[in-house]
Formats: C-alpha cells, sequence, structure tokens
C-alpha cells in the first residue's frame, strides 16, 4: 500500500459525505416511522368498539343491507342504484349521502362503503359506529379502523378535514 491510499474514507472524500448522508437519511426515516406507528399502534389495539359475545361490531349494516347478501337482496332493500354492474352498485339518497357496495363473484356483499356530507341529516358519529369518541387531528380530520377478525369483517369511520368534512363509513369482509 502507497501513502496515498487511505483504508478509512477521510471526511474530505465525497464517498464519506455521501455515506454519511445514506446513513442520516435512513435514521431519519426510521425514527419519523418509528414516531408515527408508536403513537397510534396502542390507541388502535385496544379497541373500544362496543361488541356482542361473539366479538362483532353492533355496526353491522347500513340501511338494512349486511355483508354477504345478494345483490338482488341489496336492490330490493334500497331500490334501484344510479349505476349498476356486476361487482358494485352505487346509490344516491339526496344530494348528501351515497353508498358503494361491492360484490364478489358470486354476487355476494363484500363491501359497504357510504359517505355523507356535512349537511346530512342523521349522519352516524364516530362514537356511534365505533363505541367511542376519536380525537380530531389539527385539520379537523378523524380515523380509525377496527378488525373484527373472528367475525371475517373490518370497520373503518373516516371524517375528512377542512370546513365542509366528508364522512365514510365502510364494512369489508376480510379475505
Amino acid at each position: 500500500m502507497t501513502a496515498s491510499t487511505p483504508l478509512i474514507p477521510v471526511a474530505n472524500t465525497p464517498f464519506h459525505k455521501s455515506d454519511r448522508t445514506r446513513v442520516f437519511a435512513f435514521l431519519v426515516v426510521a425514527i419519523s416511522l418509528l414516531l408515527l406507528t408508536s403513537g397510534n399502534t396502542p390507541a388502535q389495539r385496544k379497541s373500544a368498539t362496543p361488541t356482542d359475545e361473539e366479538g362483532f361490531a353492533m355496526f353491522k349494516e347500513y340501511r338494512g343491507v349486511q355483508l354477504g347478501m345478494t345483490a338482488d337482496d341489496v336492490r330490493k332493500k334500497l331500490g334501484s342504484p344510479k349505476d349498476k354492474s356486476d361487482d358494485q352498485d352505487f346509490f344516491v339518497f339526496g344530494e348528501t349521502e351515497s353508498a358503494q357496495i361491492v360484490y364478489d363473484a358470486t354476487h355476494k356483499v363484500v363491501t359497504i362503503s357510504a359517505d355523507f356530507l356535512p349537511a346530512a341529516t342523521s349522519v352516524p358519529t364516530a362514537k356511534q359506529v365505533l363505541g367511542s369518541d376519536l380525537e380530531a387531528k389539527p385539520d379537523g380530520s378523524l380515523y380509525k379502523m377496527v378488525r373484527f377478525p373472528k367475525a371475517g369483517y373490518w370497520l373503518s369511520y373516516n371524517r375528512t378535514g377542512g370546513a365542509s368534512p366528508m364522512i365514510s363509513i365502510t364494512l369489508q369482509k376480510i379475505q
């Protein structure tokens, strides 16, 4: 070896600066992910959702429609959809409420998603859906999802932020 070939990168070499930058960026990303997930994980694991003895959520249906119903039964309950297909229907209940119902290959309901605009009457609250109030983020948004593996589905409540928030409640079969 010659005296001009260092074994350890020197602070002034481009290799060392880019290596230091990569390590710093990795640490920033790793710490950010840890902070984001560690702050929310315990609260999400402790489910305050009202359940019956079998571990099912109390909020199991929307306008009489439940997971597993046939497309024909859904259309009998809700009427004619605005947009209809073999794999999903889109229903509109006035200017402030709509729903999307998704079907599997056997034409049975696997997803129910209801959307409400702020002016809607009788919009379910997070407490009615999940069994507890949620703490709003600074922009006013709310979100929580609870899984019910025993029952085979998950339930979520989502309110967007801003002056005119939209609320979405989704029930989906775990596949």
